[in-house]
């Protein structure tokens, strides 16, 4: 009797642990509250550290350590502008920033004439 209540309580588990998975980002957010910091954009004609090209008109950023995937809330602190951006690449490699986000992500967030800016970061969805 007491097995076949497992093997329910087993299947009630397996159940509702497919209905809400977990991603690798969403995991790794918890681990990392919002953060602020110096970023800087980039483009390059080769491929990122994911395998995938980079591709200048995507709205992608690079980051030390979040999952490759992870989608990312950059709000640049001096003029209120927010993007949405993907991790695909590993960077930035100076320590004053936090985050490098693609040319089109620096499009919209109003940093492409300066290069630079400080921003504020949240992992989204």
């Amino acid at each position: 009797m007491a097995s076949k209540y497992l093997r329910i309580l087993s299947a009630a588990a397996l159940a509702a642990s497919m209905a809400f998975p977990v991603s690798a980002g969403a995991a790794n957010a918890k681990a990392q509250p919002a953060k602020c910091g110096g970023a800087s954009w980039y483009a390059m004609s080769s491929k990122t550290a994911s395998g995938e090209r980079m591709n200048p008109s995507n709205l992608t950023a690079a980051h030390r350590s979040f999952d490759f995937g992870t989608k990312l809330k950059v709000t640049n602190q001096g003029n209120g502008k927010s993007v949405i951006v993907r991790v695909n690449d590993r960077g930035p490699f100076k320590k004053s920033r936090v985050i490098d986000v693609s040319k089109a992500a620096a499009s919209q967030l109003g940093m492409i004439k300066s290069g630079v800016g400080r921003i504020c970061y949240e992992i989204v969805g």
